[in-house]
């Protein structure tokens, strides 16, 4: 039986076009109306526009407005949903449906890196592969996936890895969860997925904190005199800081705002190795709760949707600490 698939656009690179001396500008969305003789090849396909912005300026009230209109039309019978989006905070939005699309059909994201009058534009041919995948039964329960480049990626674990060339999207350490061919798509290995959480606006202020040799405390403290309600630290190696953050992370904890720790490396784990102050198992005994598997960016909107649900620092632990 014939798929009944509906692509959502909201902006990006692949709904814009190269001015004479402008730069990349965005377009009429109604131009990738013109890829639908394509589509139907592959599924029954229509398309609506959500909206038109580049993907620096979408927010998590965005991504909760793609994923409340994402679960609209799954709820009216449509077997998968495919999303064209800018790729700069792709990865952000497409995590954010893996956490609340709490459905066995497939969602899939997808964009470009090339706008649609440069040569080699590789949107059209990247939305054909997003429809086909949204269509293949295999998809099926593998939660929100990203196809760029003739790969199927995990939401949780993709990311952009280079600020210009087509094959930017990759899978650091696990790889792609499938591999797109002329005749099919093959999916090596099963997901595990994270607990699902409310499809509710995220409310959280959660701020996102990189560190590097000799730093101290000043922005996390600045971020508490915020207000904000959250903190997520890229830590060093297996998770370990520079001494002086570290009267700023007991402050915030006391406070009740809850740190995640996470590494800025892009392989490998965070975990309570070392002993000495500021090393992992210090910092886990003075509280901080330790994440694995997803980066910075992810960890903030688990975060930011987590405490829309509880703020019980155990709780939030026993959600993070995998």
């Amino acid at each position: 039986m014939t798929k009944r698939i509906i692509v959502l656009t909201t902006g990006g690179t692949i709904a814009m076009a190269e001015g004479e001396n402008r730069g990349v500008l965005p377009r009429d969305p109604s131009a990738l109306q013109e890829t639908l003789p394509l589509l139907k090849r592959y599924a029954d396909t229509r398309m609506e526009h959500l909206f038109n912005k580049p993907s620096p300026h979408i927010t998590p009230g965005d991504m909760h407005a793609i994923a409340v209109e994402v679960k609209r039309q799954l709820d009216l019978g449509m077997d998968g949903v495919v999303i064209t989006h800018g790729t700069d905070t792709l990865e952000e939005t497409a995590y954010f449906l893996d956490l609340v699309i709490d459905s066995e059909k497939p969602v899939v994201v997808t964009g470009a890196m090339r706008s649609q009058n440069e040569l080699g534009s590789d949107g059209p041919y990247n939305l054909v592969n997003a429809v086909r995948t949204a269509a293949h039964d295999q998809a099926r329960g593998k939660g929100t996936l990203v196809v760029f480049n003739d790969e199927v990626h995990q939401a949780k674990t993709v990311t952009k890895t280079h600020t210009s060339n087509v094959a930017t999207f990759q899978s650091p350490g696990l790889g792609p969860l499938g591999l797109i061919t002329k005749k099919d798509i093959i999916f090596y290995r099963e997901v595990t997925r994270d607990r699902p959480f409310p499809l509710e606006m995220p409310r959280a202020n959660v701020a996102l904190v990189k560190t590097a040799a000799g730093m101290d405390g000043s922005l996390i403290e600045w971020a508490v005199r915020s207000g904000v309600d959250g903190l997520v630290i890229e830590g060093l190696g297996q998770g370990n800081l520079p001494p002086a953050m570290l009267p700023a992370i007991r402050t915030a904890i006391d406070k009740g705002i809850p740190v995640v720790m996470v590494s800025r490396c892009y392989n490998g784990f965070v975990q309570d190795t070392y002993g000495y102050e500021g090393g992992g198992r210090h910092l886990r005994e003075t509280g901080v709760i330790f994440s694995n598997g997803i980066n910075g960016q992810k960890a903030r909107i688990k975060l930011m949707l987590a405490l829309n649900v509880t703020r019980d620092p155990e709780v939030l632990r026993s959600w993070f600490d995998m």
